[in-house]
């Protein structure tokens, strides 16, 4: 299975920092915001990926992040999307990278507290066909939102004002090689964009979608509300990890 990356967009909703970089150079805490991403995809045992980038600031990319070396790679792989058609549309810049194999996509704004070789392995061992990762939260109207009949997903709403559950359909995807197939088929939405929700509901249609439960925390950072608590997070995160200082107690010298 191969990687992608998808690190494009104007990011306007973070406007004005994203009037001199792109939003995934942003800093999350201690390090850039593409460095997560990057980070769970090698540790789901993923080692070629490709960051689709796009915008003025495409070549501070390469600045960065080198060839990965620093994530344990011997290789990063770089496109550029020229203007703004959709996640779906920038997914598609992907298919000679693909070649035929089994693809995982991260958008490069999601921040994941645990790894998802888990949900790797569990596509690796799916014949064909998609598989989404959905997270309760508190706001699914941001995002995808799965509609339920008992536990098979019927249909993924886009950004629905009534949320018919209270999951969103993650950053995460694992699809099958016949997603370009399926991205050419797609028609631009009202925002002119070709949409992720409708790839998804193009599986759906097929019948070849399979969904699990994200663990841990998990937010997007593409908004200042989002970008706060992903920094938080992370913050809260790391400074868990830290092992704590032991205190050695020193005898007490008297003075003559």
């Amino acid at each position: 299975m191969k990687g992608v990356i998808l690190a494009g967009g104007k990011g306007s909703r973070l406007y004005p920092l994203t009037k001199v970089t792109n939003k995934h150079l942003l800093p999350v805490y201690d390090e850039p915001m593409i460095y997560y991403p990057i980070r769970r995809i090698v540790d789901a045992g993923i080692m070629q990926i490709l960051i689709v980038t796009g915008g003025c600031n495409a070549g501070d990319f390469l600045r960065l992040l080198n060839n990965g070396k620093e994530f344990g790679l011997k290789h990063l792989n770089y496109t550029y999307q020229e203007g703004e058609g959709g996640i779906a549309d920038a997914l598609r810049l992907a298919e000679n990278f693909a070649d035929g194999e089994k693809i995982c996509v991260v958008l490069g704004d999601n921040i994941l507290e645990r790894s998802i070789r888990n949900a790797a392995q569990r596509f690796e061992d799916q014949p064909q066909g998609a598989h989404v990762l959905l997270k309760d939260v508190p706001n699914p109207e941001r995002f995808g939102v799965p509609v339920f009949e008992c536990e098979r997903i019927t249909r993924i709403e886009e950004k629905p004002r009534r949320p018919a559950s209270r999951f969103a359909v993650t950053g995460v995807y694992f699809y099958d090689s016949t997603v370009f197939e399926k991205i050419a088929k797609l028609k631009p939405s009202s925002r002119g964009e070709l949409e992720i929700t409708d790839l998804n509901n193009a599986y759906l249609e097929e019948g070849t979608l399979t969904y699990s439960f994200l663990e841990g925390w998990w937010t997007d950072a593409g908004t200042f509300e989002s970008l706060k608590l992903a920094t938080d997070l992370v913050a809260e995160s790391k400074f868990k990890k830290r092992a704590p200082v032991s205190l050695v107690a020193l005898p007490v010298t008297a003075c003559i």
